[in-house]
């Protein structure tokens, strides 16, 4: 028994030892050879295992060395790799391993430019079988308990993109927890890959094999999109300069029956994102963009954002000269492949899109997007002259936007505008049907933006102007297109300028639209109508054209309609037009006819009033009543009614002149009558009445103390003794007064008004003539003191001395107690006193207008006046050659140009100033400066009746030998 024992005993022990030697010895040595030899037999590059570690009683397997690929150009390959597989497998009916150890695994990931990746290529498979498709099979039971990568290694390059794609892991670790094939098991899972140049990922969760499922968190940090961008550059025409993107979210995901995944607090981060368009233009700077509490369910087609956070975008955009955006162009063609075939290149277009049936479409909400401090670049290079503008910095906030449209979503945004100027806007909108409830409030656009739109329209240059509103827009949809805007508005500063002439043509300080109404294509309505300092200037050329006319610039006609009119349907309504009322305050205007020599022009100022409602659909006429004066002193008065949408209907106008200086209609009666006037003042009683055309008209005319001057040489004059018939018309008080009716048919075109008045008055001046003795009868008195009869000025001042201030004192009080008597004033000017100094005095004023413009057109703020400014010395400089060339039409001498500024800028003063002391204009000019320095003194001061003070038309005389000149007044009576 003792020896069977011992046998048994040693027949274990040799088992043992054979199998200790199979399994440490020769199993390893045997498998690693086999598994050479097949690498070698399958493998397209070297490949080798260093060598096979087995442990038979602990059933520890552990292959080190493994490599596929060239020496120092391995594809695959890994340090080392362990594990343990347990007992139980045997009777568990699943392969069970403890442990699953990879040290230093390395993957070559490459895709070459036709596609090929380069792990289907290391090997070549001998062909098999096809299985059936079993619907119902299992996976090999397996389970793991532990699974650990350490210091992995992952190459990642794609040439498939235009631009390569290269990016490196070079740590990567991953634990996976009771990894099973077996149904409903969750492994436990941490992954965490860094790589060199950034962007580490996180990943933590549980896997499930059977069914495919997942649940934990992702993360990325630091990612340089700059790295996997090509992919994108391919589909959109974007080439990035710059951008990190950190990423985060909670994931569920199960495949056992459909593609089934929740992203649940999604964030996202992306920072310094710069992007460029292929030629390098400059797109998009964003400084940050942060996405938060998000969740994403891709089989609800449901994506819920929480939170957008956005800071300083910049980006450009620009409408060309074709009428089409830049960024437009840019993705209306997708970028063309190039696939490079040994040494031919083929170009490969994009593949179009087959059609496919409508699918459920994808719902977005967006509850909070924070947009701050962006800045947009707007150029328009259609127009002339190209146009830019900045909006910016634009703040926009953006709450419960859906994609489906299941309900209304905020809006609020405020921008800058230009320079200075301030745009908001909030409210709700729909986007199906599309409308939209919008408060907006402008704040000081810049209204010189519309100039390059305006100057193949007409010859105006928009100096100024400044557009306010406060408005309520009302879209209540687009097809078609519907809409109403309330509120109000204003334009400040508006100032325009004639470029033919250089001449201002309208301007005003403010212009208020109050409770403005528009409904589009149907009315306008305007409760009120503020026009504050509103200026006009009318010019009729000498042939009888206007300045209006030569403004508008003829526009080509085109197809179907003359010019750019696009042609109304007949059936169309008109736009109905109301107005509550219309409010002058301190206007003015200039009125100029250079059809007479010497041209006639005049002023009116302070005019105020009032015009009544306007309605275009209701035939009721609008009041009109408003005053001014004419050249400060002459009142002006217009009231009635009229009908401004068919005057030839409803009109009854009565419009009074009282005490107009006859002086000023010098050219008219130079050029119609042959006799300057010396002195007389006019007014003019008009009464226009007209009823469904028929004109009645009454015009009552008074002109007091008529004097008519030197004789004009004027072929047009009319053949009448007029100095004999103003003799003769002037009564006991040297007034001359006519009535002339005017009756006739609007509507026949034969008839004109003026005709018949002149008629009138001719046949008046020849009865007079033809009786004199029926006029006989006037009262010429003189008196006054000769210490009183001339006032002296200064060279190149209309400002009173104190002697002159108190001899006026004094002869003021002197008429107040001879109130028959009036008093003519007549300025005059010697050149070779005055010349010198209003010549300065002018190139003042240039500098003053000047800098004026240059003010403007940088956008600066500037006073209501030129003369308001004061202009810096070291500006002077530049602005005097620009006057040199505009006011002496040439350029300076050639030999100046070797002077140093300051003696230059001496010669060019100096050329100017002899220029202007030539000027009769300028001569006369002060001379009437003088005469109103008088009249004003008297008038204000003196407590004298403005009616009992005339002018008399400027002189040019000579100076005293002490260089004062002297203005002479006289004495009339009524």
């Amino acid at each position: 028994m003792l020896k069977g024992l011992l046998r048994a005993i040693g027949a274990v022990l040799t088992a043992i030892a054979i199998y200790c030697v199979l399994g440490f010895f020769i199993l390893p040595g045997v498998g690693l050879r086999i598994i050479n030899q097949q690498l070698a037999s399958y493998a397209t590059v070297p490949a080798k295992l260093d060598r096979l570690e087995f442990n038979p009683f602990s059933l520890e397997l552990t292959l080190w060395g493994f490599r596929v690929g060239e020496p120092v150009n391995e594809q695959v390959g890994f340090e080392r790799l362990y594990t343990n597989v347990q007992v139980d497998s045997l009777w568990t009916k699943a392969l069970h391993l403890t442990d699953v150890q990879l040290d230093k695994p390395k993957t070559e990931l490459l895709f070459s430019k036709d596609g090929a990746f380069n792990l289907a290529q290391l090997f070549k498979w001998p062909a098999s079988e096809p299985t059936p498709d079993n619907t119902d099979s299992q996976p090999f039971p397996l389970r793991i308990d532990n699974i650990k990568l350490t210091d992995g290694y992952l190459h990642f390059v794609d040439k498939r993109p235009s631009e390569p794609i290269e990016f490196v892991y070079d740590s990567m670790n991953l634990e996976l927890k009771n990894l099973s094939t077996l149904p409903d098991d969750n492994a436990d899972m941490t992954l965490v890959a860094d790589g060199p140049a950034g962007g580490r990922i996180d990943w933590s969760g549980t896997l499930s094999l059977v069914p495919i499922a997942s649940k934990g968190k992702l993360t990325v940090t630091d990612s340089n999109m700059k790295a996997w961008w090509p992919y994108v550059r391919d589909a959109l025409p974007l080439a990035l300069e710059s951008g990190v993107l950190n990423f985060s979210t909670d994931y569920t995901l199960n495949l056992a029956k459909d593609t089934e995944l929740v992203l649940n607090n999604l964030s996202a981060n992306i920072a310094q994102f710069k992007v460029n368009a292929p030629n390098g233009r400059a797109l998009a700077r964003l400084e940050r963009l942060n996405v938060s509490d998000t969740t994403v369910d891709l089989a609800k087609q449901h994506v819920v954002v929480g939170k957008i956070q956005s800071n300083k975008l910049e980006t450009w955009a620009t409408r060309e000269k074709d009428g089409q955006l830049d960024w437009q162009k840019l993705f209306a063609s997708q970028p063309v492949k190039i696939v490079k075939k040994t040494d031919e290149v083929v170009k490969v277009e994009p593949p179009k899109p087959a059609p496919v049936a409508p699918s459920k479409p994808w719902q977005v909400l967006l509850k909070d997007v924070d947009l701050r401090d962006y800045l947009v670049h707007l150029a328009d290079k259609e127009p002339k002259t190209p146009v830019a503008l900045d909006v910016g910095p634009l703040n926009l906030k953006l709450k419960n936007f859906d994609s489906l449209n299941q309900s209304p979503f905020t809006v609020a945004l405020d921008t800058g505008v230009g320079k200075q100027g301030k745009l908001t806007a909030s409210g709700d909108v729909n986007l199906s049907p599309v409308s939209a409830n919008l408060k907006v409030t402008t704040k000081d656009i810049d209204l010189r933006v519309a100039q390059a739109y305006i100057d193949p329209l007409i010859r105006l240059e928009l100096r100024s102007g400044m557009l306010s509103s406060d408005l309520g827009v009302n879209l209540k949809g687009i097809e078609p297109l519907a809409f109403t805007v309330e509120g109000r508005a204003q334009v400040d500063q508006l100032h325009t300028l004639d470029t033919l002439k250089n001449r201002d043509f309208l301007k005003w300080q403010r212009l208020e639209l109050e409770s403005l109404k528009y409904q589009h294509d149907d009315s306008l309505s305007i409760a009120k109508v503020n026009l504050m300092q509103p200026y006009v200037r009318f010019m009729i050329n000498d042939d009888r054209t206007t300045n209006i006319d030569d403004l508008l610039i003829p526009q080509a006609p085109t197809k179907g309609g003359q010019g750019n009119v696009k042609p109304t349907s007949a059936a169309s309504k008109p736009l109905a037009i109301r107005v509550g009322g219309i409010k002058i305050n301190d206007g003015s205007a200039n009125f100029a006819d250079f059809t007479l020599t010497p041209f006639f022009a005049t002023a009116v100022q302070q005019l105020n009033g009032e015009i009544g409602t306007i309605d275009s659909r209701q035939a009721k006429p609008a009041s009109v009543n408003v005053a001014g004066k004419v050249d400060r002193y002459a009142p002006v008065t217009i009231k009635g009614n009229v009908n401004p949408f068919d005057p030839m209907a409803s009109l009854d106008i009565a419009t009074s002149f009282k005490r107009v200086e006859l002086t000023t209609l010098t050219p008219y009666s130079g050029k119609f009558a042959g006799y300057r006037i010396r002195k007389g003042r006019l007014s003019l009683d008009l009464h226009y009445l007209i009823t469904k055309g028929q004109l009645k008209a009454e015009n009552k005319v008074l002109i007091e103390q008529l004097q008519l001057g030197e004789k004009v040489d004027s072929p047009d004059a009319v053949n009448l003794p007029l100095k004999l018939a103003v003799a003769l018309l002037k009564d006991t008080d040297g007034k001359i007064s006519i009535e002339l009716p005017v009756t006739g048919d609007l509507n026949n075109p034969q008839f004109s008004v003026m005709p018949i008045v002149w008629q009138t008055l001719r046949n008046l001046v020849l009865r007079a003539a033809q009786a004199p003795f029926k006029f006989i009868g006037g009262l010429i008195t003189g008196g006054g003191s000769e210490d009183l009869g001339t006032v002296s000025f200064a060279p190149g001042s209309s400002e009173l001395s104190p002697d002159a201030l108190k001899a006026l004192t004094t002869l003021a009080e002197a008429l107040k107690q001879r109130p028959s008597l009036r008093l003519e004033i007549e300025g005059t000017a010697a050149r070779s006193s005055d010349g010198p100094l209003i010549a300065q005095d002018r190139l003042e004023r240039e500098y003053q207008y000047n800098y004026y413009k240059i003010l403007q057109r940088r956008g600066e703020k500037v006073p209501a006046q030129a003369s308001l400014l004061k202009v810096p010395d070291d500006e002077k400089g530049p602005l005097l050659e620009g006057i040199y060339r505009a006011r002496l039409k040439q350029q300076p001498p050639a030999e100046w140009a070797n002077l140093d500024s300051d003696e230059r800028a001496k010669k060019m003063s100096t050329a100017l100033i002899d220029f202007w002391r030539q000027s009769e204009v300028l001569l006369r000019q002060l001379g009437q400066e003088r005469a109103s320095s008088i009249k004003d003194y008297l008038v204000d001061k003196g407590g004298l009746a403005d009616e009992r003070v005339y002018f008399i038309d400027a002189s040019l005389g000579e100076a005293e030998s002490d260089g004062r000149v002297i203005s002479p007044l006289h004495l009339d009576s009524e």
